[in-house]
């Protein structure tokens, strides 16, 4: 079957099985920040944005994607890079293999919330797995980010 997506801003048109898996699909078109971890729809690796909503690309098929805008940590660098550091600043990416995850649902959870508390922040990142460092440096990072933006006046997406 054929389905058509925009991918990252630009647009993919591709010859799928009916079966294929939306992380399969992305990862076949270059997309390898979006990682297989356990399968069950329960460790938030393969986040992807799909219409800026975040959802769980092992758990979908590529077929439900047809004609939706699909978004990758590929096609965020730059809004990434705002708050990576601030993380990587609490050392909260010892292995960096959760990363991906857990920045695509900070950039959704902040497109949503500029503002969120801490308990706002955690309910929003549950989803995520860190095996290496829990989740109180990841929290640290997003914590530290937001109170730097607010001391500078800024606020997200400005």
């Amino acid at each position: 079957m054929e389905i058509k997506i925009i991918l990252n801003g630009k647009s993919v048109t591709d010859l799928i099985d009916a079966d294929t898996l939306l992380i399969d699909f992305l990862r076949s078109h270059g997309c390898y920040s979006v990682k297989r971890g356990c399968e069950t729809s329960n460790c938030g690796l393969c986040t992807v944005l799909m219409d800026d909503v975040p959802i769980l690309s092992c758990s979908m098929l590529a077929a439900r994607a047809d004609g939706h805008n699909i978004t990758t940590l590929e096609g965020l660098q730059e809004e990434a890079s705002e708050f990576v550091g601030f993380i990587a600043d609490q050392g909260a990416d010892q292995c960096g293999f959760c990363n991906p995850g857990f920045v695509m649902n900070t950039i959704a959870l902040l497109r949503e919330n500029p503002d969120p508390t801490d308990d706002e922040i955690r309910a929003y990142l549950a989803g995520n797995l860190c095996r290496c460092s829990g989740y109180d440096g990841q929290l640290r990072g997003i914590r530290n980010f937001l109170d730097s933006r607010n001391k500078n006046g800024g606020t997200h997406g400005e």
